[in-house]
């Protein structure tokens, strides 16, 4: 292939840069603004920045870089709604893990190989069509509850998304993946 690292280089790039948009966005929260819903009735951003924190959390074991560092934030915020549970973690609790845990996966992604970047990891499956069982369920969900057109086909929504993982895997085709993205999110809604 020859391009690897030019595909770990920007895989690393844009995860960092993703971190960085919501170290931005959290990091200047106050500990009431956390509190507040991100629409009525819906998720505190404390409930969703602590979901974050926690499933990148998973990933370092997932990834065998080492073990969980805050397996306790599971139950606040993954296992269970936000606001079923009255003691969470607190703001700064929640900022400290998403500071540390995303450090840790940091320095674990810049040892890692480009081979250790395409081994299977410890949740994908050896049989080969279970793969892909997680993200079709996924597709098949939202076309049952009506997100998605009834004509669509679960397979081929997912070869073309990964289509388009492989038209954004240079630089300069960033932008063409986001019309293509947007192309597909559009045309994949039933007309209302």
């Amino acid at each position: 292939m020859g391009n690897e690292g030019s595909y770990v280089a920007l895989g690393l790039k844009v995860w960092k840069a993703q971190i960085d948009r919501a170290d931005k966005l959290f990091g200047s929260l106050s500990s009431e603004e956390v509190l507040r819903e991100i629409a009525p009735g819906r998720n505190r951003l404390l409930y969703l920045w602590g979901h974050l924190t926690a499933i990148h959390d998973a990933m370092l074991p997932l990834l065998g870089l080492r073990e969980r560092l805050h397996p306790e934030f599971d139950v606040a915020f993954v296992s269970n709604p936000d606001k079923s549970r009255a003691g969470i973690p607190s703001h700064e609790q929640v900022r400290r893990a998403w500071n540390v845990v995303n450090a840790e996966l940091w320095k674990g992604f810049e040892k890692m190989s480009w081979s250790d970047w395409v081994q299977r990891h410890s949740a994908v499956s050896e049989a080969p069509g279970l793969r892909f069982r997680e993200p079709l369920m996924l597709v098949r969900r939202a076309i049952h509850s009506g997100e998605l057109r009834k004509d669509i086909e679960p397979f081929d929504l997912l070869r073309a998304l990964i289509g388009v993982s492989n038209v954004a895997s240079s630089p300069d085709s960033q932008q063409s993946a986001k019309r293509l993205v947007d192309i597909l999110i559009t045309g994949s809604r039933p007309v209302r």
